[in-house]
């Protein structure tokens, strides 16, 4: 069983079936895809269920269930990804948020990822994280900065699973590594540490 993760507001827990279909509204939402290749149909969001549960297996973390703590109310997703992609960054890990659009702008997605990345520091052991987005997505961007990840403009790539001349295919890079979040203060730490990955 994989384990649950809370935080003040949020509960991160292993899958139900009974989220398969807020997930579906919200891979289906143009507001919450809008830097993402395309919207997904029932079945694509089924196959991403089922490939989140995969990864799971294979790795013994992923990408968890994001619940509202005082509602029981299905969010979306934060967690952790290998990306399944080459690029000169790789091998790493990804940390990746999506969440249904009721939830935005109340900070949940910041809190969540501050303890997904404490639990992959602390627990799993892992040295750094990244994540990566486009230049105009300045809401996950703005997650990214509020974790202390930090960006070189020079390992910005292009996405190699987006098609050339694609206008979404740019992506900027962000790094948190375990040393940074350790030499945060106590109370970042404690709390410290695309969107479905593209990968």
């Amino acid at each position: 069983m994989h384990p649950t993760l809370t935080s003040s507001r949020l509960i991160l827990r292993p899958w139900r079936d009974s989220d398969r279909q807020p997930f579906a509204e919200m891979n289906a939402d143009p507001r919450v895809m809008e830097f993402m290749p395309r919207l997904l149909t029932p079945a694509e969001s089924d196959d991403f269920f089922h490939r989140i549960q995969n990864h799971f297996d294979r790795h013994g973390f992923g990408l968890w269930a994001a619940e509202h703590q005082a509602t029981g109310a299905f969010m979306g997703f934060i967690g952790l990804a290998v990306p399944g992609f080459e690029a000169p960054f790789m091998p790493a890990v990804e940390i990746g948020w999506r969440l249904a659009h009721d939830w935005w702008g109340c900070g949940y997605a910041t809190e969540g990822a501050r303890e997904i990345a404490r639990h992959a520091f602390d627990v799993i052991g892992l040295h750094g994280l990244v994540s990566f987005t486009m230049p105009a997505n300045v809401r996950s961007r703005r997650v990214m900065e509020k974790l202390r990840m930090t960006r070189d403009p020079a390992e910005d790539f292009d996405h190699p699973r987006i098609p050339q001349g694609h206008p979404l295919r740019r992506h900027v890079l962000y790094r948190l590594s375990a040393q940074h979040a350790q030499h945060s203060s106590p109370s970042q730490i404690s709390s410290i540490v695309k969107r479905e990955p593209t990968g």
